[in-house]
């Protein structure tokens, strides 16, 4: 029987497959009874699956990032569909598909790849294309750029939404820079490649997402400042040059007011030209996305509307087939 994966589910089917598990919570409900909640993933999403009547010991025997073979069936509750497992056993490895956990494919991958580094090559600054060049020079940061996610929970968040996120985003950019002369168009398309360098060591994403310690302790805009720092000064020994003073803070300004507000996280508002477009244009990318997701995954889907988005604070409108 082929499989279907989490995008696929709808209300009422019946489940026997390997899933990922993304992660687990052993929980009491009002008369103190054990139940578990685990998310469990494929490449193309998760979903809510709740155990009931587990208890410590099979709690215990569950490792995130690990695979099962889950039995149960599918139900809405509250305009989400979520899974009633029934049963949960783990799996070996040479039973698992590993093309059905990934997300981005070697050759997708390998396409955006070489689409970023055409249009950083294509930067006119000697400074800024020395700079983008230390960069795609470096091999292990290379790697982590195009494995890493963008987010664990909201937008582009699956191994390779990083690089996916990026690449959209500097194809905005080299639309909508030209358009306004004030704006320095290789400063712009620069901060979009860098504005979330610090997230390949942010997150971890070997098998599920999560936060690696320095992630939670530090935080990628500020990782992300201390990586556009110290590749300045690599591309200083590799040019011969010292890259202008100016040029880096505006750089660095650009990766730490990206959030655009003090309450997204922000450390900074953005106060350059090149800033508020990156704010902004970053966020038209990830809204979009997310809005898109919020349309394909909602259960809802004999209506006009989707169900409620709590993340998104909205319903959002599909349109009807006109007749």
């Amino acid at each position: 029987m082929p499989r279907r994966y989490v995008n696929q589910l709808a209300e009422r089917d019946s489940v026997d497959q390997i899933f990922l598990v993304a992660d687990k919570q052993l929980r009491a409900n009002r008369q103190g009874n054990f139940y578990l909640q685990l998310r469990l993933a494929d490449k193309t999403g998760s979903i809510t699956g709740m155990l009931w009547n587990a208890s410590e010991k099979l709690y215990g025997s569950l490792e995130n990032q690990n695979y099962l073979r889950v039995q149960g069936s599918t139900q809405v509750h509250n305009g989400i569909l979520q899974m009633i497992v029934t049963r949960v056993e783990p799996v070996q490895s040479s039973e698992v598909e590993e093309s059905d956990f990934q997300t981005v494919s070697s050759v997708e991958t390998d396409k955006l790849a070489s689409r970023l580094a055409e249009m950083l090559r294509g930067v006119k600054n000697v400074h800024l294309r020395s700079l983008a060049e230390c960069f795609l020079m470096d091999d292990a940061f290379m790697a982590k750029f195009t494995a890493a996610p963008a987010g664990v929970k909201n937008h582009h968040a699956y191994k390779g939404g990083l690089l996916e996120h990026v690449v959209s985003l500097m194809e905005v950019c080299l639309v909508v820079g030209p358009r306004y002369k004030d704006i320095d168009g290789d400063l712009l398309l620069l901060g979009a490649f860098l504005h979330d360098a610090g997230k390949i060591d942010e997150l971890t994403y070997d098998k599920d997402l999560g936060y690696s310690d320095e992630g939670q302790l530090i935080g990628h805009v500020v990782m992300g400042v201390s990586m556009v720092e110290e590749k300045g000064r690599q591309a200083a020994a590799l040019s011969g040059d010292e890259f202008p003073r100016e040029l880096l803070l505006r750089l660095q300004h650009m990766v730490v007011s990206h959030h655009g507000e003090y309450e997204f996280g922000s450390p900074k508002l953005p106060m350059t030209l090149e800033a508020i477009a990156l704010h902004h244009l970053d966020n038209l990318d990830a809204k979009l996305y997310s809005a898109v997701q919020a349309m394909k995954e909602d259960v809802n889907s004999d209506s006009n509307w989707t169900s409620y988005n709590q993340a998104m604070g909205r319903k959002f409108f599909r349109g009807g087939k006109e007749e």
